[in-house]
């Protein structure tokens, strides 16, 4: 029952959140507990022979994790020159205010009032890229690079590259929040490339990348989930009343 509980509460943090730019939902993954060995498989049952199965009662279940599925989300069109999606594997870096890095799909981007592309928090990515209050305009292409044009020059001036991480197990990945990671042991190390290149995913400008998040499937996992709590839950009365049953006739 207590498992069941712990699913549940995942259905929901995956539905409050499927709404959440870059959020990756979480599958719960169950795993059975001790048992009691009542008879042990293949000891003698007698002089020539063995017990072919034993008998052995389950303790119940119990949550051994909940992995992120890092499924792409469906790309939203914005239009917004500074909402930046990854196409396929890759996190964007962005430096916290402690000075560590985290990692986000959320590529929501926007401009301080020192130019320095920041996240919806305010958190500057990394490498800082800054761009000039006078700048008309700006363009990300799918490697990475960031330019602007400024009026009068005929041509565009390049304010820095976008560089992508990718990881060797995303979902060893620590959640901070804020649509937040940081690495773990499990996750392994940071591998820093340029989008587009070595398997990490290119960017794409005027585009944000929605929840992976399914409502129907949620759903349906919330369903599973209440049944399977409500039937432990009889079995719990059913196994009570009898042992009550079976104490009265002993008396």
């Amino acid at each position: 029952m207590v498992a069941q509980q712990l699913n549940i509460d995942n259905v929901a943090n995956n539905l409050a959140n499927s709404n959440t730019t870059g959020f990756k939902r979480r599958r719960v993954q169950f795993q059975d507990l001790l048992y009691q060995n009542l008879v042990s498989p293949g000891t003698s049952s007698g002089q020539q022979t063995v017990f072919p199965s034993g008998l052995q009662l389950g303790l119940g279940a119990r949550v051994v994790s909940n992995e992120t599925i890092f499924q792409q989300g469906d790309f939203l069109v914005t239009e917004n020159p500074l909402d930046v999606v990854i196409e396929g594997a890759g996190f964007f870096q962005v430096v916290l205010p402690t000075g560590n890095l985290a990692y986000t799909r959320a590529g929501s981007f926007h401009l301080d009032q020192n130019g320095n592309i920041v996240t919806s928090t305010g958190n500057p990515i990394e490498p800082n890229i800054v761009i000039p209050r006078n700048a008309l305009d700006v363009t990300i292409g799918q490697d990475g690079t960031v330019s602007y044009n400024i009026q009068g020059q005929a041509q565009a001036s390049q304010a820095g590259v976008i560089q992508i991480a990718a990881f060797q197990n995303p979902a060893g990945l620590k959640a901070l929040g804020g649509n937040l990671f940081t690495p773990t042991t499990a996750s392994g190390d940071p591998i820093l490339g340029q989008p587009g290149l070595d398997g990490i995913g290119a960017v794409r400008q005027g585009m944000l990348e929605n929840s992976n998040v399914s409502v129907v499937e949620e759903f349906i996992q919330m369903i599973m989930g209440q049944r399977a709590y409500e039937a432990n839950a009889r079995v719990v009365r059913a196994a009570d009343e009898m042992h009550r049953e079976a104490n009265q006739l002993s008396q």
